[in-house]
């Protein structure tokens, strides 16, 4: 692309990509990417809640496999409709709004399942949770791309991410020590604590100045980007001078910057990657503890450790993408851990495991690989959408990844029930492959590019 000319006007595109491509990760992006940390880390806490309450819930409710699964996958309903609004919703109206609501809805949902008095209750409380759930994560993840160089912006951001699945395992945790103490309610009341947060982060955080700038807010837009250059000159010292960066043409948004013939190869990629990864991811992650329970017989206590054996394995993998995805090609990453799981998958498929052990230590490999991919996709799809659409763009392509979540535990249900445990990574063993062919043919380098280079 041509490079931006020295006489862009203040708070225009091309003037703010320039002048954020320039500032070095300072203390205010440190404490930007804490304080959005902290909601998609509870996020994460909610997210598998209800896993780690369900092992005691199931007994005591007298539930059956296919009413398990829908408990598991009821918030996933719920984060289907949240993916499509909220896109919409943080294109409309800013990114850090639309992170402060869904915050606020999945604090205040969490801490209504604490009173739930049986099974259609909670399963109606989790689905409404969902629409919170489902929201934030998109959104947070969008804002964290917008305000990160091209340079650093892969481990800028997935060190972000990593909080998320600090989340999952920390719902174990929870799981195993909190709910014999205060019961399972606790999970849920320590689940509505963002909720604070909430009404703090508009004061705390600026909206996205690439957003602003492309709304046509030139004004406010200057003043958000010369707030981050002020707070990152008291820790950086002088800043470098602004240099030309890229060419950006202003437009509204339309359809086409999904389905047009320069995005719809790229839409159509990211839907297929968050739809293998996320069925792999819980419908794996979401049964562990009620399968080392109820196949395997272990006690609450010990199938719970089992599950954090898997969810620890996990945050190694997602530690692993934030420090070297940058050193990678997208294409490679994303095919190579694709192609793992699914021979890891296979094998179980091939010989289905007799013991619990055996199902930590393979499951473990497995879902390392796949929470790879898992904190990829978040990297990955912001990076091939312009910013007028990015938040709808992150947001259509999770939602896939909500419906995937949603049929997995589902499905799993019904192969454990009807064609045994072999069957069941069988099936995680196709979705994964089919990820791998995808992304092997499909996937576009995006690696140290500047945001609006790669996409225009």
């Amino acid at each position: 692309m041509a490079a931006v000319s020295m006489s862009e006007a203040p708070g225009s595109v091309g003037d703010v990509v320039a002048r954020l491509e320039r500032l070095p990760i300072s203390r205010w992006h440190l404490k930007a990417r804490l304080i959005v940390g902290i909601a998609t880390f509870f996020d994460g806490v909610d997210f598998l809640a209800i896993a780690y309450v369900l092992p005691i819930l199931a007994p005591q409710w007298h539930l059956t496999p296919p009413q398990i699964g829908l408990m598991l996958s009821a918030s996933f309903a719920g984060q289907i409709v949240a993916a499509l609004f909220f896109g919409w919703f943080a294109e409309r109206f800013g990114r850090r709004t639309a992170i402060v609501v869904s915050t606020a809805i999945y604090s205040l949902l969490s801490f209504a399942c604490a009173f739930s008095w049986d099974y259609s209750s909670l399963l109606v409380m989790r689905t409404l949770q969902g629409i919170g759930l489902g929201g934030e994560v998109a959104v947070a993840i969008t804002y964290i791309s917008e305000i990160a160089k091209a340079e650093s912006r892969g481990r800028f951001m997935l060190l972000y991410e990593i909080v998320f699945p600090l989340g999952l395992v920390s719902a174990v945790l929870l799981g195993i020590w909190i709910v014999p103490l205060f019961g399972w309610q606790s999970m849920f009341v320590i689940g509505a604590l963002p909720a604070f947060l909430a009404f703090f982060m508009q004061r705390l955080l600026p909206e996205s100045p690439r957003w602003l700038a492309t709304r046509g807010r030139h004004a406010e837009a200057d003043a958000a980007a010369s707030l981050i250059e002020r707070e990152t000159e008291k820790t950086a010292g002088a800043l470098p001078p602004v240099r030309p960066v890229v060419m950006v043409q202003e437009r509204k948004a339309s359809f086409a910057d999904l389905f047009g013939p320069m995005y719809l190869r790229r839409t159509l990629t990211v839907w297929a990657m968050w739809a293998c990864c996320y069925f792999c991811n819980f419908g794996l992650a979401t049964w562990l503890p009620t399968l080392y329970r109820t196949t395997f017989h272990l006690e609450l206590g010990d199938a719970l450790k089992y599950s954090l054996i898997t969810q620890v394995v996990g945050l190694i993998g997602t530690l692993v993408c934030a420090l070297c995805i940058d050193r990678f090609p997208r294409r490679l990453w994303f095919a190579g851990a694709f192609c793992g799981s699914a021979l890891v998958f296979a094998w179980l498929w091939y010989a289905p495991p007799t013991s619990a052990d055996t199902v930590a230590v393979a499951g473990s490999l497995a879902y390392f690989f796949i929470s790879t991919i898992s904190i990829g996709v978040y990297l990955y799809t912001p990076e091939v959408y312009p910013t007028r659409v990015r938040a709808l763009g992150v947001s259509t392509a999770s939602c896939w990844s909500r419906i995937a979540s949603f049929i997995g535990p589902n499905v799993v249900g019904f192969l454990l029930g009807s064609a045994g445990l072999g069957a069941v990574f069988g099936g995680f063993a196709i979705a994964a492959g089919i990820g791998a062919v995808i992304c092997a043919m499909l996937v576009s380098e995006t690696r140290r590019r500047v945001l609006e280079d790669v996409s225009p």
